[in-house]
């Protein structure tokens, strides 16, 4: 009888090497706040922006001056800063054993239906990094505003390894 032997999947630190995915620098705090908090084996992500070295790369509102596909962009860059801020709070995004919840919040125009597929930027991102396994509820919701003019803003709830 062959033993049948499982590989254990990538960690999500060799994942984003092979795919390419470039991570911008970790974010800093626009206000008085941290932009991660530790509690027990839970960390807590401040709202992440799609902003590279404190400058907005996505500005407006979806459904008026933005397209489905920018907020999709634009979610998977807040996502990325996410990805950044934790790497830097935790070190490697291998302690990450399970995203918890995901928040995404989008500022749209009029009857903007489209959340769904906005907020798939982010869900996409963190499918492809952390893997099916730890693919997390989420909440989307659309909002007149948010900090900056920028259209998305990201929060998340991991769980990681004490």
């Amino acid at each position: 009888m062959t033993k049948i032997v499982q590989v254990p999947a990538a960690g999500a630190e060799r994942r984003l090497s092979e795919l390419g995915i470039a991570l911008p620098p970790p974010p800093t705090p626009f206000g008085a706040y941290v932009e991660a908090v530790k509690i027990g084996n839970l960390l807590f992500l401040s709202g992440m922006l799609p902003v590279i070295d404190r400058k907005p790369q996505f500005v407006g509102r979806l459904g008026d001056e933005l397209t489905v596909e920018e907020g999709y962009k634009a979610a998977e860059l807040a996502t990325r800063s996410a990805l950044a801020a934790i790497r830097h709070e935790l070190g490697s995004l291998d302690k990450v054993t399970r995203v918890v919840k995901l928040g995404v919040y989008i500022a749209t125009q009029g009857d903007f239906r489209e959340h769904p597929k906005v907020a798939d930027g982010a869900s996409e991102l963190l499918l492809k990094v952390f893997g099916p396994d730890m693919l997390s509820g989420r909440v989307v919701l659309g909002v007149a505003s948010l900090p900056l003019g920028l259209p998305v803003e990201v929060e998340l709830v991991l769980e990681v390894a004490a």
